[in-house]
């Protein structure tokens, strides 16, 4: 598998042979529809909640006394039947998360790399003397990618690649050790510099 390399200012300057082990895999879909199914739902966050009886504000005393008034006997204003009580069976804060097997997850990444192994384009580094989004937007245009949807993977947390990409709308950068299958999926055009795709090789390459 043969795709572009481009040196820092975004030129064209030969190809790039990427490892068949990780972007020539046979694309299991059955697995990458799992992971990626459990890889949102650890996004989740359950945040509805309402107060029982037991945790709304209020007195326990009871209101009036049992008989003799003609009205219907009440034990508490934190009854869910009045204003202002808790409510009963209510929702509260659920867990969604799902632990993804290492295995399926390594599957996962692999077939959806092959999947975009078209749509992937090595840069041999971003060299950036101070953080300039007009000089991101060249080496892109240079590449011709358009900022919609490219995913770019780089080593590590360089502030200066960060800050250069950051405010690109649709734009999304990613550490090579912590790529998953649904970012890759995700985008249209993949940007990976040597370091990170040495990273990639180490990482999942053998696995």
């Amino acid at each position: 598998m043969e795709v572009k390399k481009y040196n820092n200012l975004g030129e064209e300057i030969g190809t790039v042979n990427l490892n068949e082990n990780i972007f020539g895999f046979k694309v299991n879909r059955d697995v990458l529809y799992e992971v990626i199914n459990m890889y949102l739902a650890n996004q989740r966050w359950g945040t509805s909640f309402t107060r029982t009886r037991a945790e709304v504000r209020g007195s326990g005393r009871k209101l009036y006394r049992q008989k003799g008034t003609g009205r219907a006997r009440m034990g508490s204003n934190r009854s869910p039947i009045r204003v202002g009580g808790g409510r009963a069976f209510g929702p509260k804060p659920k867990n969604w998360h799902k632990k993804i097997p290492k295995k399926k997850k390594r599957i996962a990444l692999k077939s959806a790399l092959s999947d975009k192994a078209q749509n992937i384009s090595i840069i041999e580094e971003f060299a950036y003397e101070k953080p300039s989004i007009k000089q991101s937007v060249n080496i892109l245009n240079n590449m011709n990618v358009k900022p919609h949807r490219c995913l770019i993977l780089i080593p590590d947390n360089n502030k200066m690649i960060i800050k250069s990409f950051r405010n690109i709308p649709n734009l999304e950068l990613a550490r090579a050790a912590d790529l998953n299958p649904y970012q890759v999926l995700k985008a249209q055009h993949i940007i990976i510099t040597e370091q990170a795709l040495k990273i990639i090789e180490e990482v999942f390459g053998n696995a």
